[in-house]
């Protein structure tokens, strides 16, 4: 069977999960790793579940208290970010004060959608700005760092222009395609070492590679994924 990194990444989170789990019930204390990776896979399996955004960040800080874990662990760990698939789209998960076990979130919580309607951006030097439109019959939403050439394939936009971008919103958020709607998005070039590994697998390696470009555009094409941006008389 072959995984992706970002599928092996999941199934290693849900094997601690299971460890923590089996711990928690003969009643020894969690350390680090193991909590993390037990608000981590709630969190994950509630997305999994159909449940929304808040709700998925709500069971993560319910799951535990602090006498599930070890003394110290919630000092360390006061804030596990995750990145859940929903049914609307890939969207970071903010879990700030994990072991607190009450409180809700509601849609003013970290990681919650922002609109994405292209108004109230602060242009950033390199940046670019593209029109993308929601052909599907579900709002899709798209976080702040996943590479935009890669979101989801029936958001229609010049996707040979946004290889290599992100989303130019604060780190956390994310940005929300309604059914139908035209969104002008801001895009900047991902920094670091630019290399795309897991997302939806059409480039898994260096974004500068000689001919990686043109190989991301015809994987992305020959898989069904809408390149350029439609007009609603174009989708009828």
């Amino acid at each position: 069977m072959r995984l992706t990194p970002t599928e092996r990444d999941r199934l290693l989170i849900f094997t601690a999960a299971e460890l923590a789990r089996t711990r928690r019930a003969r009643g020894v204390r969690l350390n680090v790793p193991e909590a993390t990776a037990l608000i981590t896979d709630t969190v994950c399996e509630a997305a999994r579940d159909g449940r929304r955004l808040a709700e998925a960040i709500e069971a993560g800080r319910r799951v535990l208290g602090a006498d599930d874990v070890l003394p110290g662990v919630p000092d360390v760990v006061t804030s596990i970010q995750v990145e859940a698939v929903f049914d609307d789209g890939t969207r970071l998960c903010v879990i700030d004060d994990p072991f607190r076990r009450q409180g809700s979130l509601g849609a003013e919580a970290p990681g919650a959608g922002l609109p994405g309607d292209g108004a109230g951006y602060e242009p950033v030097e390199g940046s670019i700005r593209l029109p993308v439109r929601n052909t599907s019959s579900v709002p899709i939403s798209v976080t702040s760092h996943f590479h935009f050439f890669e979101a989801n394939p029936r958001l229609a936009f010049d996707r040979g222009a946004a290889y290599g971008a992100r989303l130019a919103v604060p780190a956390g958020s994310s940005v929300r395609f309604d059914v139908g709607a035209r969104v002008v998005v801001e895009l900047v070039p991902i920094g670091g070492a630019r290399v795309a590994i897991g997302f939806a697998g059409l480039v898994d390696g260096p974004l500068d590679a000689p001919g990686a470009r043109e190989a991301a555009l015809a994987k992305a094409r020959a898989t069904g994924y809408l390149t350029e941006y439609r007009d609603q008389e174009q989708q009828a």
